[in-house]
C-alpha cells in the first residue's frame, strides 16, 4: 500500500512539475518583423533602422539570458530557485536591468529605453520592466518588454494595453515604497 501510494504520488508530482516546465523560446523572423513595425509606429521620427535593432535584441537578448540564467521552469519556480539560491539570476528586476542596460548601449538617437515598475497590490508582487518609447515621449505612450512573464520568451505589449500591469515610472514607485505608501 505504501508503495502504491509512494508511486501515485510521484506521478501526480512529475506531472504538476511538468506543467510548470517551460520550452526553449524561439523567435522567428516573423516576431521580431511584428515587433519592428510596432516600434517604428511608436512616432513619425522613428528611424525604421533602430526600430528593427530594438527588435531583434529585444526577442535574442531575452533567449539569451534565459539560456545564461539557466530558466528551465515558469517565472514563479525560478524565482523560488533564486531566492533559495538554486539559480544566481532571473528574478523580474534581473532581466529590467540587463534589458535596458542592453538596450541603451546601442544609444539610440530616436528611442528612449525605460525601466517600469507595477507597483505591489495585495493580491500581486511588484514587477519590473524595461520599456521603449519614441525619443521623448512618456512611458505611458511606449512598449514594454517583458522576457520574465514567459521565463525568457518575449511578451510585449502597448503600456496601455497591458492590463495585467499597473505600469508607472520605476523611481516613482521606489519612492512611494520607502514612503510608505504602497503594501510591501
Amino acid at each position: 500500500m505504501t508503495t502504491r501510494l509512494f508511486a501515485v504520488w510521484a506521478i501526480v508530482t512529475a506531472l504538476v512539475l511538468g506543467g510548470c516546465a517551460t520550452t526553449q523560446p524561439t523567435a522567428s523572423q516573423n516576431d521580431i518583423d511584428t515587433l519592428a513595425y510596432a516600434i517604428q509606429s511608436l512616432g513619425p521620427d522613428v528611424d525604421p533602422v533602430e526600430a528593427r535593432t530594438a527588435a531583434t535584441i529585444s526577442y535574442t537578448y531575452s533567449q539569451q539570458l534565459k539560456q545564461d540564467w539557466n530558466v528551465t521552469d515558469s517565472a514563479i519556480i525560478h524565482n523560488a530557485k533564486v531566492i533559495n539560491g538554486f539559480r544566481e539570476r532571473g528574478l523580474c528586476n534581473d532581466w529590467a536591468e540587463a534589458m535596458t542596460k542592453r538596450l541603451r548601449q546601442e544609444d539610440f538617437r530616436t528611442l528612449d529605453i525605460h525601466w517600469a515598475t507595477s507597483p505591489p497590490t495585495q493580491f500581486r508582487i511588484i514587477h519590473h520592466s524595461a520599456l521603449i518609447s519614441a525619443e521623448g515621449d512618456s512611458m505611458y505612450d511606449g512598449i514594454i518588454l517583458d522576457p520574465w512573464r514567459a521565463s525568457g520568451a518575449l511578451t510585449w505589449a502597448p503600456v496601455q494595453e497591458d492590463t495585467k500591469y499597473n505600469w508607472r515610472p520605476r523611481l516613482e514607485v521606489r519612492q512611494e515604497l520607502l514612503n510608505g505608501e504602497l503594501p510591501l
